[in-house]
């Protein structure tokens, strides 16, 4: 799921000549002319015509980009590659650029423009081409060995990621998911070197654009102080971490009922191969072992939709018409013309579901091979939360044409499938009746699997990620470290004891592929707090976890006035504007998941809770 991908989110680009900042230094030497002093008219001519100049470039290579993904061969592959290229590379080549006018006095609004352009490079190259060109090798080659992991048992059995993660999920032998983590984990090793080079060149390119290093790129771009916003995500913890603790808690007794408590000790950290998935960032997938003893009457949509005659087209209508209650516009002919709503028989496609908007106007479309199923319903309306964000800011200036933060936009996504709620299911006639609230406690525990088990995870990737940029954690200590902060967050332990050079953050996509991931983190906080304040907007007077804002004009009106800022004010205007309040409150996790807590603590009466690490 998710927001179509950025091949170059704030890429702005213009000619390095224009304002006497062009690479050819020798030959400005030679004329011994002095470097004209750049000015607040310099910024602003730049900006605009950076916006002019790239969005000739960025049509095509979001084309070629869907038209890979939607009819993958040779072709596509090399025309989305090239395209791409060019367009990342003047993504490089303008940060650069706009590192120039740092130091010039410009208006609030131009400045935002100039930084948002720096910001806007992951991992950027130093100017020197030997340096640059190594940085590009490096990323490949990380990128290549995590594609092509796998792991053999012999010369004639291997496994390939996706299959090892389908054992994780509904494998209950101890031994085999032990087998299958520590199988996994060899892909990683030889990344440790690469990795490592990888950090130092591109902390040159950070420190060439005006940062301290990566991490004071990354954490900087929050608008707030880099400190300060390390502080903030400590902060948005410490207000879930209770909860956490207690579900930890029943979930370690659980897994010991089941494997033994020599195999899952009460007073330690759960090891790490028995939650149901590779990372253990979440744990959905081990509900039924630790699911309420009492049956549960739950809703089933997947029957429910089979009942009724939905097929994949009547699904996304029913989605729109979701939006069309809070008083958003249909979606353009063009949207369903040319989207992708089920697996082509004749060709190869990438299924994975995502919402795009190809020229930044009005050429919305989602990208799904959709199964009839009620996990499915869900993420349809996820993605055209997508799309309606899109919609909102496409008349903003190119830079601001995002969300306010990188964790608004999944979290508007998340959003509006909270309001998937039974409610909702019997307002547009999918069911009859809605079960009474004392079934709500396995859909809430299920849901806390993913979605709360998933948030220390979330936070502690980029913990150590940042540490390791500012070089505040060593290579000789990457491994030992990544375990640390696992048990000090997640209250998780590597399963049998693992070597220091072993480097299993590589074992983890994100890691090699530098996606920053704090974003989902903030996603997970932002959704319940959006999702909260819709419903009192909406003036609904329920428990907010069966609150459903479907057919409210009001909360729809409140949600597209902050949809509509885009990046063009800060994020804290930005939550402002929905919530009343420039801060992030997780306190709306507890709000929704109070029946969930109280029932957990009944079940942890006597129970040894926490751990040391």
């Amino acid at each position: 799921m998710g927001n179509k991908p950025q091949l170059c989110a704030l890429v702005l680009g213009v000619t390095l000549a224009l304002y006497g900042c062009g690479t050819d230094n020798k030959q400005a030497e030679e004329n011994s002319q002095p470097t004209k002093a750049l000015t607040a008219l310099d910024a602003k001519s730049f900006v605009a015509e950076a916006q002019s100049e790239i969005e000739k470039l960025q049509l095509p290579a979001y084309q070629a980009e869907w038209a890979y993904q939607t009819y993958i061969n040779q072709d596509t592959a090399a025309v989305t590659a090239y395209l791409s290229e060019k367009l990342s590379s003047k993504a490089t080549q303008l940060a650069k650029e706009a590192a120039q006018f740092n130091t010039v006095e410009v208006d609030p609004d131009t400045r935002r423009q100039l930084d948002l352009m720096r910001y806007s490079l992951v991992m950027p190259s130093p100017s020197d081409a030997k340096l640059s060109e190594r940085l590009s090798q490096l990323g490949s080659e990380l990128n290549g060995m995590y594609g092509a992991g796998k792991y053999c048992r012999s010369e004639q059995e291997c496994f390939r990621l996706t299959e090892m993660s389908s054992i994780m999920a509904s494998e209950r032998n101890p031994e085999l998911l032990l087998e299958m983590w520590e199988g996994w984990r060899e892909v990683s090793p030889p990344m440790k070197a690469l990795y490592e080079e990888q950090a130092e060149i591109a902390n040159q390119g950070a420190q060439e654009l005006g940062f301290k290093d990566i991490s004071d790129l990354w954490r900087g771009s929050y608008d707030m102080p880099a400190e300060d916003f390390g502080q903030e995500l400590d902060r948005l913890w410490d207000q879930v971490k209770p909860f956490y603790d207690a579900l930890h808690c029943h979930v370690r007794a659980e897994l010991g009922e089941q494997y033994g408590t020599e195999v899952v000790p009460q007073d330690k950290p759960i090891p790490a191969h028995l939650l149901g998935n590779m990372w253990g960032q979440s744990w959905g997938n081990i509900y039924d072992l630790v699911k309420p003893e009492e049956e549960l009457n739950v809703i089933d949509v997947t029957e429910a939709l089979a009942q009724h005659n939905y097929d994949e087209i009547k699904m996304v209508k029913q989605a729109e018409s979701f939006f069309s209650s809070l008083g958003f516009e249909p979606l353009p002919d063009t949207f369903w013309q040319r989207s992708q709503f089920q697996q082509p028989a004749d060709r190869d496609v990438v299924c994975h579901a995502s919402a795009w908007n190809l020229d930044d106007k009005d050429d919305l479309r989602i990208k799904m091979c959709i199964q009839k199923t009620g996990e499915e319903f869900a993420v349809i309306h996820h993605e055209l939360g997508h799309n309606y964000y899109q919609r909102a800011y496409n008349q903003l200036p190119l830079v601001y044409r995002s969300s306010a933060n990188d964790g608004f936009h999944e979290a508007i996504g998340d959003t509006i499938a909270l309001s998937i709620t039974p409610k909702y299911l019997k307002q547009i006639g999918l069911v009859d009746e809605i079960p009474d609230a004392s079934n709500d406690i396995g859909m809430l525990l299920k849901l806390a699997l993913d979605k709360i088990a998933f948030v220390p995870f979330g936070l502690m990737v980029d913990q150590w990620r940042w540490k390791v940029f500012s070089g505040e954690i060593k290579p000789e200590d990457y491994n030992t470290s990544w375990w640390e902060l696992r048990e000090k967050y997640q209250g998780l332990m590597a399963p049998v004891p693992r070597d220091k050079d072993a480097f299993d953050p590589g074992a983890k996509y994100h890691v090699p592929a530098n996606t920053p991931y704090t974003r989902y983190f903030l996603a997970h906080i932002l959704q319940f707090q959006f999702h909260r304040e819709l419903c009192k907007i909406a003036g609904d007077q329920g428990p907010v976890h069966r609150c459903s804002i479907y057919n409210s004009k009001e909360a729809g009106k409140a949600l597209n006035e902050m949809l509509e800022l885009g990046k063009s004010q800060t994020w804290q205007k930005a939550l402002g504007t929905l919530t009343g309040s420039e801060q992030m409150d997780a306190t709306a996790i507890l709000d929704y998941f109070a029946p969930l807590k109280s029932w957990l603590d009944q079940q942890n009466q006597g129970r040894q809770c926490g751990w040391v690490n």
